[in-house]
């Protein structure tokens, strides 16, 4: 249903799983595109509303802040990087936007951490850098395709961190080569740490999958790794 009373048919037209986002078409005249905003340019602290129809209260807008970036791990969706928000989301606003105050929309709400079922303060949005990356794909190939490397990760604890003089948060451990894949061709080991993908840092495996993720099939990374506490460059 629009915010007119209108009642439109939808058809799917491709689907995420991985991420929690799906694209459909309506027929329908008369309609206004959002613009979407840059997800990458927020910063903690910033301002923006939450719209959606929580409890089935339609036309519902909430304001709050950007509580936190890069939220993973959360344990909703096999590739994720919240935008974590205090605007009020309840049941209902799943796939609503969360907007910048001047409109533009820079997230998708799609979920919330709460002991009760209710707004707790902490929601989550699915950012628009993420959005716009799968919506394209879905809108021109209904799927998505994802780079893939072939290995198994470990998270890096204090100790093994401490042994090798870097913070746990500085890299992945590589636990195993999958033979025949393009990590073995690209020479990486069993026990090095990946601590930059492309110029951009690992702080976990999450974060390493799903920058190995958003690259295409075809397309070559530049991975910085230490093993035996050397620093090298792979290319893969």
């Amino acid at each position: 249903m629009l915010h007119d009373g209108r009642e439109v048919s939808a058809t799917v037209v491709g689907a995420d799983p991985a991420t929690d986002l799906a694209v459909i078409q309506v027929e329908a005249t008369d309609l206004v595109a959002a613009n979407f905003g840059d997800s990458e340019s927020l910063e903690v602290g910033d301002w923006v509303v939450a719209i959606g129809c929580p409890f089935g209260l339609d036309h519902t807008v909430t304001a709050g802040i950007i509580s936190a970036k890069g939220r993973d791990r959360v344990g909703l969706a096999q590739f994720e990087n919240y935008i974590q928000t205090d605007a009020a989301i309840n049941p209902g606003n799943s796939g609503g936007p969360l907007a910048d105050l001047e409109g533009n929309v820079i997230g998708i709400n799609t979920a919330i951490s709460s002991r009760n079922g209710g707004n707790d303060g902490v929601g989550f949005a699915i950012p628009s850098a993420m959005v716009k990356e799968i919506v394209g794909q879905l809108r021109d190939g209904g799927r998505v395709v994802r780079g893939y490397l072939g290995v198994q990760l470990q998270e890096m604890d204090a100790e093994t961190a401490s042994s090798f003089d870097i913070k746990p948060s500085d890299g992945v451990l590589i636990a195993r080569v999958q033979p025949d894949t393009p990590a073995q061709k690209a020479g990486l080991q069993d026990g090095d740490i990946v601590v930059k993908v492309d110029g951009k840092p690992t702080p976990s495996s999450s974060a390493f999958m799903r920058i190995i993720a958003s690259r295409r099939p075809d397309a070559e990374v530049s991975l910085e790794i230490i093993r035996e506490g050397e620093r090298m460059t792979k290319q893969a």
